[in-house]
């Protein structure tokens, strides 16, 4: 029971509020694609693959981030930093985590189970960008939005225009709030040499993010007023 608990802790499934910050983007993809009608198995497939891949990106975060969690005060009790679970577990877990999601992806179109190498591939590689670059929150919202393209896919069978406007307003979404988690660890990642988004903004960090939400917010009432002409919404109701 004790390793079960251990690999629950490294999934993060103690934790759901991840699980909804990844599901919220793909309900409003599937929401807009099917034209607030989603299909109840495609609903499903996609809520139970969030699930699976937000942990499968929690564990190999972990894994990733092995040599560095020790030294940070927010992550040092995490199980593999605590000597909990082993590396070779965690990649294990990880592995079983991403063949469950991709028995899913397998009940969906053709076009979606292409896309689903995309997402394996940038929630794989996500955890190491912060070696190599300042950016690692965009890299994060690029592999969360994923879900947004993937979840148009799944319902219609294509990507239109809309949803890359909604992906780019959720990828911007995703650098706010990980920039915002960032900076609880600025002064520990400085130490140790891990690159983020709160160390290259600087002094400008809230100047930088309030700029980025007004262009979020111009982003989804684009995605509502492309809605309205693709799928013939009646958006006045926001006004009543």
């Amino acid at each position: 029971m004790d390793r079960i608990k251990q690999y629950w802790l490294l999934a993060r499934f103690d934790r759901p509020i991840g699980i909804l910050i990844l599901l919220w983007p793909a309900l409003w993809a599937l929401w807009v694609a099917s034209d607030g009608r989603p299909d109840l198995g495609v609903l499903i497939i996609i809520c139970l693959g969030v699930i699976l891949m937000r942990a499968a990106g929690c564990v190999i975060n972990d894994y990733a981030d092995r040599d560095f969690d020790p030294h940070v005060e927010r992550t040092k009790q995490r199980p593999i930093a605590a000597g909990n679970v082993t590396p070779k577990e965690a990649l294990i877990v990880f592995v079983v985590l991403c063949l469950c999601a991709f028995g899913l992806v397998l009940m969906l179109n053709i076009y979606t189970i292409m896309l689903s190498f995309i997402a394996a591939f940038l929630a794989a590689s996500y955890p190491f960008m912060k070696r190599y670059t300042h950016l690692p929150q965009a890299y994060l919202g690029i592999a969360f939005g994923w879900a947004v393209p993937m979840s148009f896919s799944a319902q219609i069978n294509s990507i239109p225009a809309v949803a890359w406007v909604m992906y780019l307003a959720v990828v911007l979404w995703a650098l706010v709030y990980d920039t915002m988690y960032a900076m609880v660890d600025k002064d520990d990642d400085l130490k140790i040499g891990v690159k983020s988004t709160a160390i290259l903004f600087g002094d400008y960090d809230r100047h930088i993010m309030a700029g980025l939400q007004v262009i979020i917010v111009g982003l989804l009432i684009a995605v509502g007023v492309m809605a309205n002409r693709i799928t013939g919404l009646d958006w006045r109701f926001l006004s009543a």
